[in-house]
C-alpha cells in the first residue's frame, strides 16, 4: 500500500530478562505516524518475527489512522531455537509487558494510550498482558489462540477483538469458546474466505481494516 500519512521510524532496543535472569535486548521498530492518537505493540505468533510481512502490513494500515505501532522479537534467536520457549505464553507475555514498560519510559510515547496486536499465539501473549497492564485500551487478535490465555481471559477488561479466518474452522471454535469468557467489551469478526494465515485475495486487507477501526474507536481519546 502507499503511505499517505507522514511516519517517523526509528530501531530501538527493549530491555528484558532471559530466563537465567541476565538482562539481554529485544531489537524493534518504533513507528510514529504524525499526528499520532495511540500506539499499537505487535506480539507475532510461533516461528515468526518483528519482520513478518503481514504484521507489517496491518501496521502501515494503522499508520493511516494514525496510530503508531511497535514490531518487535518476543525472543532472542537462540531462545527462539528452543520450541518450549516459542509456546510458553507466559514468557512471551512478560516480553511483552516489558515492551510496554519501554515504550511508558519513553518522553515521545508515554503519555499515548496503549492496544495490543496478537497474532497466532502472539494473540494469548496479547490476552495475557492486557489483563495484568490497566495501560491497555484494546487488544486485536488475528487468527489467534486466546484459548491459550487460559485463566487470564477473565482478567480482560480492555475492549477485545477476535478476527478469525472463516475457513479457519478448528480455530474459529477456539476463539468462540474463548469470547465467553472475556468480560468486557468484545467482539468476534469472522473474515468470509480466509484460512489461517489470511493468504486469499483481500482477506489481509479486510482483517488490517477491522483492526484498524478497532483501535482507532478504542485509542483516540482514551486516557
Amino acid at each position: 500500500m502507499t503511505l499517505t500519512t507522514t511516519v517517523s521510524v526509528s530501531d530501538v532496543s527493549i530491555p528484558a530478562l532471559a530466563a537465567s535472569g541476565h538482562p539481554l535486548a529485544l531489537p524493534g521498530r518504533l513507528s510514529l505516524p504524525e499526528p499520532v492518537h495511540g500506539l499499537v505493540l505487535f506480539a507475532h505468533g510461533s516461528g515468526s518475527s518483528r519482520a513478518s510481512p503481514r504484521n507489517r502490513f496491518v501496521a502501515d494500515v494503522l499508520h493511516e489512522s494514525w496510530i503508531g505501532t511497535l514490531l518487535f522479537d518476543l525472543l532472542t534467536p537462540q531462545e527462539a531455537e528452543d520450541r518450549v520457549n516459542v509456546f510458553d505464553i507466559g514468557l512471551l507475555a512478560e516480553r511483552l509487558r516489558a515492551a510496554v514498560r519501554f515504550v511508558l519510559a519513553r518522553e515521545q510515547t508515554a503519555a499515548l494510550p496503549l492496544g495490543l496486536f496478537g497474532a497466532s499465539t502472539g494473540a494469548a501473549a496479547a490476552l495475557v498482558a492486557a489483563g495484568e497492564e490497566p495501560r491497555v485500551h484494546a487488544v486485536v487478535s488475528r487468527g489467534g489462540r486466546p484459548d491459550m490465555a487460559g485463566a487470564s481471559l477473565g482478567r480482560v477488561h480492555a475492549p477485545t477483538l477476535l478476527i478469525v479466518g472463516g475457513h479457519d474452522e478448528e480455530v474459529l471454535q477456539l476463539n468462540r469458546l474463548a469470547l465467553e469468557h472475556l468480560t468486557g467489551e468484545k467482539q468476534l469478526a469472522v473474515v468470509p474466505g480466509a484460512t489461517h494465515l489470511f493468504e486469499e485475495p483481500g482477506t489481509l486487507e479486510e482483517a488490517a481494516r477491522l483492526a484498524a477501526e478497532w483501535f482507532a474507536r478504542h485509542l483516540r481519546g482514551a486516557t
